[in-house]
């Protein structure tokens, strides 16, 4: 197949903002991006083949025809983007992940509205409030409106002919009081669409200003004595308030503002968005976006903005963003809040964000638990600066008691998950004394160089549970062996749990929330947990070995011997006359019973 001759294609293209288009062989549509500067933006894919991730070049290896479509702003690129990736669905560009239909509160153009929710939009000259992407909060929305405003729901011709006409009779829901029997003129025109007035506030978060109006109400009603009113009133106003302080989350000058916020991984995106008015949220929903081509956050926030504004038809002139985005628009602000309300508008983003992607990663996991496994090493592999994913990870850790029993012991960690099997014990044979760094120098050297003999695959990466001192041990016997440049080692340091790497003096710090060092802490701890355990079964023995040997006619050998067999002193105190002289011969059987039972407790 020939190659694709970027550079004559790339001469048509100009230095102008606009829709690119990636066509394959086949003809089939790829890919579609949106760029301030066209040239610029196309070239980049060529320009830069060794700065391109795996997934980016397959796809460049396959362009074979680039159209385009200019626009007069970088704005305008980004809605035609997004609406061009909703028709086509290309290959390569990211999948948004949000094929619900939400619903809308429907304010029916008719005389005497009737207020109902709907997921249908039908262009009749009525009103429609939303979408609502939380069902919960539309329904709390509703029931508000009906606690407050008795409103007509039968679909009866309501007009005015007919009333005069004579032609209803009220209903039930006129007898229980939540409607106020217009078909009957007992309530006015003037006086329902009064009601529908504050409703339409309500509904566009202008919930202050109607409570402003119902106490003018209640405080002209008290004036006049007209005290029915103002009871009545006054019961609307509770229940108003009563919204309103569920409702508010920062001061009600803040209005008409769009919040927004990401968190990802290697695999997905999720965003959250907010649509704040005088100090309300009258909109929320986080959405999932399956990435295609490493894209970088920046881009996905901006494809998900435009995604939102188009679905919640919002105007905002202001969107709040957690970092700076590279997009211009005169009639358009980004801000970035350090302090204040904004700030804690963006941090109540950020935690619906996170709490949505735990919950979403959390539900994939328990599916397919191997995608867990490759969240948390790609995740370690990232923290620790690695070349390759850690699957196979050591940890080495040293015990004794005062200079006694000296042991070292290894835990072999695979795809994130002990592998008890592979754990080994050391002990320790040419370190006299404390020493702590000669011993760990002597069980890497001891483990590693049985690994190269046996030609078995050395681990990704090496944690020496210490601080620099046993560090730079290990790290002598690698280079004894030559293998210092194959392995990423780690000391770790109890006290701060600081992690070390050799040659740099300064430490690394984790979050103390991080998966990575999670893993790290309980590679540690069951490092210290099997070398403790192995330390005092040796102190143990050690200790009885002893004791035994005191016994005058009973050496080294005979106590070896007597504890092999028998496991414990307690066992051998508790074996019979026969028992034992399978073992010894009679005149270390007398000695060995008269010291019993002298010691008898």
């Amino acid at each position: 197949m020939a190659a694709f001759d970027y550079k004559t294609a790339l001469n048509d293209v100009p230095h102008r903002p606009g829709v690119y288009q990636y066509w394959d062989a086949e003809g089939v549509l790829i890919y579609i991006g949106k760029a301030k500067d066209l040239r610029n933006r196309v070239g980049s894919y060529f320009n830069s083949d060794n700065q391109l991730n795996g997934k980016t070049r397959v796809l460049v290896s396959k362009i074979r025809k680039i159209t385009f479509t200019i626009v007069d702003t970088e704005i305008d690129a980004w809605l035609l983007e997004n609406s061009l990736i909703k028709r086509h669905q290309p290959r390569y560009n990211i999948m948004l992940k949000d094929d619900k239909t939400y619903p809308w509160i429907i304010i029916k153009k008719e005389p005497f509205p009737r207020v109902f929710w709907t997921r249908k939009m039908v262009k009749d000259g009525s009103t429609y409030f939303g979408p609502y992407a939380s069902v919960g909060m539309m329904h709390t929305i509703l029931d508000l409106i009906k606690e407050t405003y008795p409103l007509r729901t039968c679909n009866l011709p309501l007009t005015i002919p007919n009333i005069e006409a004579d032609k209803f009779k009220v209903c039930l829901e006129y007898q229980i009081g939540n409607c106020k029997g217009p078909c009957q003129k007992y309530q006015s025109l003037e006086d329902y669409e009064k009601n529908i007035e504050e409703i339409k506030q309500i509904l566009n978060g202008k919930i202050g200003s109607v409570i402003r109006d119902v106490k003018q109400i209640i405080n002209t009603a008290v004036a006049e004595l007209n005290f029915e009113t103002a009871h009545q009133y006054q019961k609307k106003l509770l229940v108003l308030e009563k919204y309103q302080s569920k409702s508010t989350v920062v001061n009600s000058s803040i209005t008409n503002v769009d919040v927004v916020s990401i968190a990802s991984d290697e695999r997905y995106a999720f965003v959250n968005y907010l649509k704040i008015m005088n100090g309300s949220i009258i909109q929320t929903q986080t959405i999932e976006i399956k990435k295609r081509l490493d894209e970088t956050d920046e881009e996905l926030l901006s494809i998900a903005i435009t995604e939102f504004r188009t679905k919640f038809n919002s105007t905002s002139k202001e969107i709040i963003v957690p970092f700076e985005l590279s997009i211009t628009d005169p009639n358009l602000k980004f801000t970035v809040p350090k302090l204040g309300e904004k700030k804690s508008l963006l941090e109540l983003s950020q935690k619906n964000v996170m709490f949505f992607k735990r919950e979403k990663l959390n539900q994939y996991e328990k599916v397919n638990p191997d995608l867990r496994t490759e969240r948390i090493l790609t995740q370690m592999q990232k923290d620790l600066r690695l070349t390759q994913l850690p699957s196979h990870i050591e940890c080495f850790d040293n015990s004794n008691f005062q200079g006694k029993y000296p042991v070292s012991a290894i835990v072999v960690f695979k795809d994130a998950k002990p592998s008890k099997k592979d754990y080994r014990h050391f002990n320790v044979k040419t370190v006299e004394g404390p020493n702590d760094f000669a011993t760990m120098e002597e069980a890497v050297y001891r483990r590693y160089k049985r690994t190269l003999e046996e030609n078995q695959p050395l681990p990704q990466l090496i944690i020496i549970d210490g601080g620099k001192g046993q560090l730079s041990s290990a790290m002598t016997s690698l280079k004894k062996l030559g293998i210092e440049n194959r392995v990423t080692v780690i000391g770790i340091a109890k006290r701060l749990e600081e992690l070390y790497y050799p040659g740099d003096s300064f430490p690394l710090y984790l979050d103390k929330k991080s998966e990575t060092l999670k893993v790290i802490q309980q590679l540690r701890d069951e490092a210290h947990r099997f070398g403790i355990t192995f330390h005092r079964k040796k102190r143990d023995q050690g200790t009885l070995k002893t004791e035994l040997e005191n016994i005058p006619g009973i050496g080294k050998t005979t106590a070896d011997k007597l504890l092999r067999h028998f496991k414990s002193v307690k066992r051998i105190k508790e074996a019979t006359e026969a028992e034992l002289a399978v073992i010894i011969n009679k005149t270390q059987l007398k000695t060995l019973t008269e010291y019993f039972n002298e010691h008898a407790e």
